[in-house]
């Protein structure tokens, strides 16, 4: 007896649903499109350690916000038993809802549905939530735990991947795309996270790869497991794949909430401002005991960072990956920047291939989304090595340049100490398009250290000299006196002023001020060609 034949009254003649027969029709078909496939299938996933699909929604967006699209979509394939199960979302979960009042849309793949794998018309729901998400200029999450393509239906599911991967592409650079990793993601699917803006990850029940373990051994002969293969502290500290890793669901959710309040709803506006609290004319004046003057000395960057930001709050981006390098979203004055700077507590800061990549993904995804760069350079070079140069460093040391010199937002460089060869112009400097340089009186802005360059410049003088190891330190300070003393480079213009770090925070913001209506035109033409 079908919902209708058990609910009709008896004065309603056979055949003629009433309108209460029909309500408690939907009311059924949405507990089981809720519920699942099966009374347990909760219970199972749970069992997983992992939370559903709903859950995860209900965890992202504002309470009560979620508007469902096409939760009662069925497949339409045949074979294989397919015919004979046909649950409603198809595993997934697609709509609209809000973070902090702003619209966000979503989805989230339902692993108790077909292992949450992609088929015709699971993968028709995700395009069409994306081409909404465009539409409407709104950031897009993706919550994803599936098993890949649905095998019983073939070619068709994965030409549903290559439309997700089309409207990636499509959407870079116009809405955010945030990909949240809840489970497996193997083969073809994993390169949709690849082509979004920020890629989150959770210890344990998240893993990413192209070929599995058992491909691996077979081909390789190597034994690995999941986590040691794609894992989620593999590809957030070695492969660079992922920007975050988290112990835990909720605490992954909390801050793809937090993401999403430092970025705008599209490309066409600004990021969210807030009033701020701390004081824009605050003075740093533990700056000065931070860094220390000796160039040859250590210290920890993020503290630099602390002090100058607004409250001392900063969102660190791969926190994890190329650490001699440090990629962060914070707020001065209220208003969002993209913070790029050395770690010079980290291979004294040197930039290498990854930390080069690093920076300057992060740098084009600040000039996509209109959020201004401030740059702190405290750099020796690039790192020199017979690896490094057999696997690219000069093209991928160019990426890190282009993405600088394409830049149309806000640009300030804030130099503290070193700035050295190539490194100092490819950190945004001047003659790349900084709008404003700074620089600390402990700056040392030169072709090379004085040590290298007095070697180089002196090395008749040095050879000749009675005292060697004498007439060396004396060229050395001769040569850092004449041509690395602090204000060199800004009587030549390219410094626009010597700061007291104490007042660095408010010069920034009185600049970044100066700066927001800045427009910048670029040539016309279809796109650059970077050195991808």
């Amino acid at each position: 007896m079908s919902i209708i034949e058990e609910s009709r009254p008896a004065t309603v003649p056979a055949g003629v649903p009433s309108a209460h027969e029909r309500l408690a029709e939907l009311a059924w078909i949405r507990d089981e499109v809720v519920q699942g496939p099966a009374a347990n299938a909760t219970e199972l996933q749970h069992a997983r350690g992992k939370l559903t699909a709903r859950e995860r929604i209900d965890l992202l967006l504002d309470e009560g916000s979620f508007c469902e699209v096409e939760p009662l979509r069925r497949h339409r394939a045949q074979g294989f038993g397919l015919e004979r199960r046909r649950p409603y979302s198809d595993g997934v979960v697609t709509g609209w809802g809000t973070v902090e009042g702003r619209t966000v849309f979503v989805y989230a793949h339902d692993f108790r549905i077909f292992g949450g794998s992609l088929g015709e018309a699971h993968a028709a729901k995700i395009h069409k939530i994306m081409d909404l998400a465009e539409q409407a200029g709104a950031p897009l999450v993706s919550l994803s735990d599936g098993a890949g393509a649905r095998i019983q239906e073939g070619v068709t599911a994965l030409a549903g991947y290559g439309g997700i991967f089309q409207r990636n592409a499509r959407s870079s650079g116009v809405i955010p795309q945030i990909s949240v990793m809840l489970g497996p993601c193997a083969g073809g699917a994993a390169y949709s996270p690849a082509l979004t803006d920020f890629v989150f990850m959770v210890r344990g029940i998240s893993q990413m790869f192209i070929t599995g373990p058992d491909v691996v051994e077979a081909v390789t002969g190597a034994k690995v497991t999941l986590d040691e293969l794609g894992g989620a502290d593999v590809h957030a500290g070695t492969s660079g794949v992922s920007h975050f890793a988290y112990d835990d669901e909720r605490g992954c959710l909390a801050d793809v909430r937090h993401l999403l309040s430092l970025l705008p709803a599209n490309n066409r506006e600004l990021p969210p401002s807030v009033t701020a609290t701390d004081p824009a004319d605050r003075r740093c004046e533990r700056l000065v005991d931070l860094v220390p003057a000796n160039p040859a000395q250590s210290y920890d960057m993020r503290r630099v960072i602390e002090e100058l930001v607004d409250d001392g709050d900063f969102f660190e981006v791969h926190e994890q990956w190329a650490t001699n390098v440090l990629c962060a979203l914070a707020r001065l004055d209220g208003h969002v920047v993209g913070l790029i700077a050395n770690q010079p507590g980290v291979t004294a800061g040197v930039l290498d291939i990854a930390a080069s990549e690093k920076a300057a993904r992060f740098v084009q995804m600040c000039d996509s989304f209109n959020i201004p760069l401030v740059t702190l350079l405290d750099v020796p070079g690039f790192l020199p090595g017979v690896d490094q140069e057999h696997n690219g460093i000069i093209r991928h040391g160019a990426k890190l340049l282009y993405a600088y010199c394409t830049a149309t937002v806000p640009r300030i460089q804030l130099i503290l100490r070193k700035a050295y060869g190539g490194a100092y112009i490819v950190m945004d400097s001047r003659s790349i398009g900084a709008d404003l340089s700074f620089a600390w009186p402990t700056n040392e802005i030169a072709v090379m250290g004085a040590e290298g360059a007095a070697n180089v410049v002196f090395r008749r003088e040095i050879a000749a000299a009675e005292d060697q190891d004498t007439a060396r330190r004396q060229l050395i300070e001769q040569y850092r006196g004449e041509l690395m003393h602090p204000y060199y480079a800004a009587e030549r213009g390219l410094v626009d002023d010597v700061i007291d770090p104490a007042e660095t925070r408010t010069v920034l913001i009185r600049s970044l001020e100066m700066l927001r209506g800045k427009h910048a035109d670029q040539p016309s033409r279809k796109h650059g060609n970077p050195p991808l």
